[in-house]
């Protein structure tokens, strides 16, 4: 069935439904549960109170020594009342520990993976005596076989053979899922392939030690991860010992260096959870520097910019034209002059394949395995090839996508004039919508509540009920209190 038929038949919603499903029904379930332990909390509460006044009257209305008066029956009243009021906090801190201890399970898992074999597959934590490996960057898979252990039923690379010589450029394209960004994971060792082997320099991949290997290795990924602390740190996470000329070196090389110091605090700037403070490609530049700080044999760069728009690419373009004339360089996905990357071993993850044109070996990847290798050119020039196809594509993809940035552009830029003339109508208390038109208008919001009600028309009952009970629930304190005070003012009559 394709897609048509597909969308046709409403089959893509009716599956997506489906897939609530049982999301929906366990919230329901947690908020009747959270409702009936908030009733009888109140029960429980106004129960108290309750046989608290049947007690208190009982013991006012007495003639022996046990007679009581008013004061200290609603004072012992309202103490056992605030005592079981303090229970209903308790409640929301039982999630928080189921919480807490969910995620330490995990934690405790990763801590035990030093001593368990059985787990730790990869021993990463195993010191090698013998003396760090010198790695030039000449990388083969011999006919890898990989089946992701969650997925055993879903092979992703399957016989994949392919070379990348030092000091080249070697790019690796294809639809997604074909299994290029495994090749990262494999290079990591964090996983081991189901057969075959991968060799760097000709020797074996797991003859190196891990810890060692990763030292020699610099990874940017397509969504970098910026903790919630300053530039510098995050930069000097790629090596904890690196001195501020390092670092700067490395934000310099990264083409980082002159936004950071147009940053309030420069190097000291806190970037935020995540980076949130800063921009994709500034986010792209600092973890190009954090990789680049620690002057790795190889660099793997997966698809940085597929999420970058037109200028934030332009920006760390500018940084790989630099970082690929250091040492070895291994994935990237720029449309830089590889010709000048002559230091490093270059493979390029990339969807764009404007991107690898100047590779000196393209590799194209369908079902985990090769189908086309060669340059540009000879690809290009092979009637009827995949990567043929799918640069004609591409390019027909591009045109539409300019047409439409374009007129986002335009849209967004009405967008914004409208929003500043309508923010500096709340101040002024007149609103001009369109300025072609004379004259202010009065700035109203009208009947606000009633369009939300009108939008959510087809859950009306659910709004109608709730409605209800807030108004039940809100009536309950008023009326308590009304009761009380009848009751305090029946125990004290005039005298």
């Amino acid at each position: 069935m394709d897609t048509r038929s597909t969308t046709l038949l409403n089959a893509k919603l009716f599956e997506y439904e489906k897939e609530l499903s049982s999301s929906h029904w366990s919230s329901i379930r947690q908020g009747a549960m959270f409702g009936i332990y908030s009733g009888w909390l109140s029960l429980i509460n106004y129960s108290v109170y309750s046989l608290g006044f049947i007690l208190g009257s009982v013991l006012k209305s007495s003639e022996d020594q046990y007679r009581s008066n008013i004061t200290d029956i609603l004072v012992v009243i309202s103490i056992f009342a605030q005592c079981l009021n303090f229970f209903s906090f308790i409640g929301p801190d039982f999630q928080s520990f189921s919480e807490a201890r969910g995620a330490a399970a995990a934690v405790f898992r990763l801590i035990d993976e030093g001593n368990d074999a059985s787990i730790n597959e990869t021993d990463v934590w195993k010191e090698d005596a013998e003396a760090n490996y010198d790695i030039n960057g000449d990388i083969e898979f011999d006919k890898v076989n990989f089946i992701y252990p969650s997925r055993k039923d879903a092979p992703i690379l399957r016989n994949l053979s392919l070379i990348a010589r030092a000091g080249q450029t070697t790019a690796l394209v294809g639809h997604s899922g074909c299994g290029k960004s495994t090749c990262i994971s494999l290079l990591n060792r964090f996983y081991e392939p189901s057969s075959g082997q991968i060799m760097i320099d000709g020797r074996p991949i797991t003859d190196y030690n891990v810890k060692q290997l990763r030292q020699k290795i610099g990874v940017v990924s397509q969504e970098p991860l910026l903790f919630d602390m300053s530039v510098y740190e995050n930069i000097r996470f790629g090596k904890v010992n690196a001195t501020r000329a390092e670092i700067e070196q490395a934000a310099r090389e990264s083409n980082a260096h002159n936004f950071i110091m147009q940053l309030p605090n420069k190097y000291e700037t806190l970037v935020g959870e995540r980076g949130m403070h800063l921009s994709g490609g500034e986010k792209q530049c600092i973890a190009l520097a954090r990789a680049l700080v620690k002057q790795p044999t190889v660099l793997l760069l997966d698809e940085i910019t597929s999420a970058l728009d037109n200028v934030s690419e332009k920006i760390v373009q500018e940084a790989l034209d630099r970082a690929c004339k250091g040492n070895n360089c291994f994935f990237s996905v720029f449309r830089i002059d590889i010709s000048y990357c002559t230091g490093r071993t270059t493979i390029i993850i990339a969807h764009r394949l404007t991107t690898v044109r100047n590779a000196h070996q393209i590799y194209v990847l369908d079902n985990g395995n090769v189908i086309e290798q060669g340059t540009h050119e000879t690809l290009m020039t092979k009637e009827g090839s995949k990567y043929q196809a799918m640069v004609k594509r591409q390019q027909m993809k591009r045109i539409y996508d300019d047409t439409d940035d374009i007129m986002s552009i335009q849209k967004a830029t009405e967008e914004e004039e409208k929003s500043i003339i309508e923010r500096s109508g709340l101040f002024s208390g007149v609103l001009t919508v369109d300025g072609n038109k004379q004259g202010p208008k009065p700035f109203k919001q009208r009947f606000v509540l009633l369009r939300l009600l009108s939008m959510n028309s087809p859950e009306w009952i659910t709004i109608l009920v709730g409605c209800i009970a807030c108004l039940l629930s809100g009536a309950a304190q008023p009326l308590f209190a009304f009761l009380f005070a009848k009751t305090v003012d029946v125990s004290n009559p005039p005298k």
